[in-house]
C-alpha cells in the first residue's frame, strides 16, 4: 500500500494538516489500514524533501498546512495510470507458514490449514455483513465519496478472503494426493542375531 500516494490524492483536494490527512485516509478506507500521526508526518516530510508537497502557512488552530506541488500532481497522475506491480509480491505470512510446515517434525499441516480456514471464513462473513450495512447506507441516502470508497475496499477484502479459502482447499487436496502417492519406505534389513560365546571361541581356533 502506498501511503505517500494516498496522501497526495487527499492533498489534491486542498490544503490539509497531518491529523486531518490521517482522519480522511482512514475514513476513505474504513480504517482497514490505520495510520498514526507520526507516520503521516514522516511521509509528509519525505514528500516535502522530494518536492511533491510544500508547507503553506497554518490553519486557525496553528496546524501547519501542506499543499501538493506540480511535481506531486505529476507523480499522482503517474501512479493512477501505472498498474500495480505484481512481479515482486509482498511476503505472505500464511504462504510462508504452510511452506515451512510441510515436512516439519511434529506439525500437522492439515490441522494448520483447517484452523486458518475457520479464521478466513469467519473474516469473510464479517466483511459480508459490513458490506450489507454499507450498501444499505448508500441506498438509503446520498452516495458520499467516502462510503463508496469504503464499499470498494470491503469488496476487495471479500474477494481476497474467498480466494484464500479456495487456495486452502487446494492445499489440503494436494497434501492428500501427496500422502496417497508417496512411495512407502523400504523396510529396515532384518537383524542378524549375534553367535553365542561358544561359537565365537570355536571360530578363533
Amino acid at each position: 500500500m502506498s501511503i505517500r500516494h494516498g496522501l497526495l490524492a487527499l492533498l489534491e483536494r486542498g490544503p490539509r494538516y497531518g491529523s486531518q490527512l490521517r482522519t480522511e485516509f482512514e475514513s476513505r478506507t474504513g480504517s482497514t489500514w490505520p495510520l498514526n500521526v507520526g507516520q503521516v508526518y514522516t511521509t509528509l516530510s519525505r514528500l516535502e524533501r522530494d518536492g511533491m508537497v510544500a508547507q503553506d502557512g497554518e490553519d486557525g488552530a496553528g496546524h501547519p498546512l501542506y499543499v501538493i506541488t506540480d511535481a506531486g500532481r505529476a507523480e499522482l497522475r503517474t501512479w493512477f495510470e501505472r498498474p500495480v506491480d505484481r512481479t515482486s509480491p509482498a511476503r505472505d505470512e500464511l504462504a510462508i507458514k504452510l511452506a515451512m510446515a510441510v515436512g516439519a517434525p511434529g506439525v500437522d499441516v492439515r490441522a494448520v490449514i483447517q484452523a486458518q480456514r475457520h479464521h478466513t471464513v469467519k473474516a469473510m462473513q464479517d466483511y459480508t455483513r459490513l458490506k450489507v450495512q454499507a450498501v444499505s447506507a448508500l441506498e438509503g441516502g446520498a452516495q458520499r465519496r467516502d462510503d463508496v470508497a469504503w464499499l470498494l475496499v470491503l469488496e476487495q477484502l471479500i474477494f481476497q478472503t474467498e480466494a484464500e479459502a479456495r487456495w486452502l482447499d487446494h492445499c489440503e487436496a494436494r497434501l492428500i494426493r501427496l500422502s496417497a502417492t508417496a512411495a512407502p519406505q523400504d523396510p529396515p534389513p532384518p537383524e542378524v542375531p549375534a553367535p553365542p560365546p561358544a561359537a565365537r571361541a570355536a571360530r578363533r581356533r
